[in-house]
């Protein structure tokens, strides 16, 4: 039995976890719950799966979610000190880590601390804070087993495979709703448009993410810490149909691939399960219902946010914490239509351009630069 702390359990991921719990009763109880705003849902949950600790990140809904759970045996804290309680609850032995953003980072550092297993969902985690997480990681002698798609697909592909280091991951990409558009048109293109993913289910912030290319682009920083592989030899193919879900190429020349429906169960429950597989969480993969499988090379010029990633990629030190940070305000500004959907890039290259680089130290020195980071774009949005 693994106990759980579901960390951002009203998102997308939250949802889908909770759907593998819930088909899994005899290896898999929540211990904690932490959500953002929704507090009704959280209620909800708590109602169902019964946790000892509820954690809401939003303070002005605490008095909300106690009186709806005042007939249970639940304890209610709320802001980020809750959110960390919850991850230090007696028992919890593996946290699921699915915050949206930065935010994620200090929670996920707290989880190694005590010692967790860490079925990461939140690829900021390690776009910020990638050197000093894998080293607390290191250091705990854990095993950080990855949650998205992508890089469930890398980590099952390297299984068996630890005297053979990979010489390339290939990233898939759906390429968002975009990928067909010609350039002049997507300066145009709607908040409703952009939250249309053809392929998956998942919030707001991440969809945005698809379809700018700078979720693929988190990927390339993510995978690069999670498979100590150089840039260089992590690419990124369009893949629309979303079966292949990542590739690796071995020294021989050899590629082994991941594929399934584009289902955030089938990740979630194999970093649950691991090393373990249990029975599948959604249909079984049809080849002939599939059809035909394409590919086709990014439009980095395009959609220029994904070598934004790149470039800070590579630069290292504390540019990802710029970059990510600049992206969350220019994706909420868009979102708020404060800017435009070409206004994304233009927004996260001002802000990194304001900057100078330097190594990252400690997670205070991060937090700093993304408070420093946010400041600096909400002025070009202003400016603008």
């Amino acid at each position: 039995m693994k106990n759980i702390v579901l960390l951002g359990s009203t998102g997308s991921i939250g949802k889908s976890t909770l759907e593998v719990v819930r088909n899994n009763p005899d290896q898999l109880q929540v211990v904690s719950l932490t959500g953002g705003n929704n507090w009704q849902l959280l209620a909800e949950q708590a109602r169902e799966f019964r946790p000892r600790f509820v954690a809401i990140a939003a303070e002005e809904h605490a008095g909300d979610l106690r009186l709806a759970l005042k007939d249970l045996d639940v304890k209610v804290g709320a802001g980020s000190s809750a959110v960390l309680e919850a991850v230090m609850q007696p028992g919890a032995d593996t946290t699921v880590a699915a915050i949206v953003g930065s935010a994620g980072l200090q929670p996920v550092m707290t989880a190694i601390s005590a010692g967790h297993q860490i079925c990461l969902a939140n690829k900021e985690t390690l776009v910020v804070g990638g050197s000093l997480v894998m080293q607390a990681v290191a250091r705990s002698g854990l095993k950080l087993v990855p949650v998205d798609s992508e890089h469930s697909a890398i980590f099952q592909c390297l299984q068996g495979a630890v005297h053979t280091p990979p010489r390339r991951i290939i990233i898939t990409a759906s390429g968002g709703p975009f990928r067909e558009w010609p350039v002049e048109k997507l300066a145009a293109v709607t908040v409703e448009q952009a939250l249309k993913h053809p392929n998956w289910n998942m919030g707001g912030k991440i969809t945005i993410d698809s379809a700018t290319l700078m979720n693929k682009g988190l990927e390339v920083i993510e995978a690069h810490w999670l498979f100590a592989v150089d840039y260089d030899r992590i690419e990124v193919t369009v893949h629309p149909q979303s079966i292949i879900h990542s590739l690796v190429e071995f020294s021989d020349g050899s590629v082994v691939a991941q594929l399934g429906w584009p289902d955030m169960k089938l990740p979630i429950q194999y970093a649950l399960s691991w090393p373990e597989r249990w029975q599948p969480p959604v249909a079984a993969l049809d080849l002939a219902r599939v059809g035909s499988m394409t590919f086709s090379a990014p439009r980095f010029k395009d959609f220029p946010c994904l070598q934004l990633a790149y470039e800070a990629g590579k630069a290292g030190g504390i540019m990802p914490c710029v970059l990510n940070a600049a992206n969350e305000v220019a994706v909420h500004a868009f979102m708020q239509k404060k800017t435009g959907f070409t206004g994304i890039p233009e927004i996260i290259a001002a802000t990194v351009g304001a900057f100078s680089n330097c190594p990252a130290v400690s997670i205070e020195q991060l937090v700093a630069v993304d408070i420093e980071a946010r400041q600096r774009a909400r002025e070009f949005i202003g400016g603008a």
